[in-house]
């Protein structure tokens, strides 16, 4: 039997995904929030993620600015060159479309999470870091062995995207140079930090802060 669609279903997503979310308030409760990317203790902000998370439909959290959208952000480094991508034309989030980038991030979903984060600071990382690594995989190819280390955590208030996410920046070092773009990217290629410079006025706002601090 066929699915009668009514025209007030017509616009309804078919699978609206929950994803994590902290209400800015618990965030910045202790500190303004600030522009950029910052040297934090990412123990701190997972034990706040730990006890205050929520989930919420994806398609209203990305229009309200009461709460931030928790999303890893990994920078692939091998040899002083960095995984430079392109974002395609017709990528979900429409204010990032065309855009380069060097960071491979996305959403955690609610049924990506198995169990709740551990009581211990170090597992709450641990935990952190593997979302950051489901994510790497699913838009890159890489087989080679990799060094994780924290940048820091992106806050950007000035624009709509911004104001709605917030980035735990990785730095992930690599002992190979074949890594290759999946189907969710338009391009990507090793380049260096000069090249990087060079072309940051094009890349979106995070990619900019994280070639600043590198």
């Amino acid at each position: 039997m066929s699915q009668i669609v009514t025209p007030k279903d017509q616009h309804k997503p078919v699978h609206d995904e929950h994803i994590l979310v902290v209400r800015r308030a618990h965030l910045f409760a202790t500190s303004d929030a600030w522009y950029g990317l910052k040297e934090l203790n990412f123990d701190h902000y997972m034990h706040i993620i730990d006890h205050r998370k929520e989930f919420h439909p994806r398609s209203v959290m990305e229009t309200n600015p009461t709460y931030k959208q928790i999303i890893p952000y990994l920078i692939f480094t091998h040899d002083n060159k960095y995984f430079l991508m392109q974002r395609k034309s017709d990528a979900s989030e429409a204010r990032l479309r065309n855009k380069l980038t060097l960071g491979i991030g996305g959403h955690i979903r609610e049924e990506d999470l198995k169990k709740s984060l551990s009581a211990e600071a170090s597992a709450k990382e641990d935990s952190l870091v593997a979302w950051a690594m489901r994510e790497f995989h699913e838009e890159v190819n890489y087989a080679g062995n990799l060094t994780v280390k924290p940048l820091g955590i992106i806050n950007d208030d000035s624009n709509d995207v911004g104001k709605v996410h917030i980035g735990f920046a990785f730095l992930l070092c690599g002992d190979s140079s074949e890594i290759t773009i999946k189907s969710e990217l338009k391009h990507g290629e090793l380049v260096s930090l000069d090249d990087c410079i060079a072309q940051k006025e094009s890349m979106e706002s995070w990619s900019q802060f994280v070639v600043d601090a590198l």
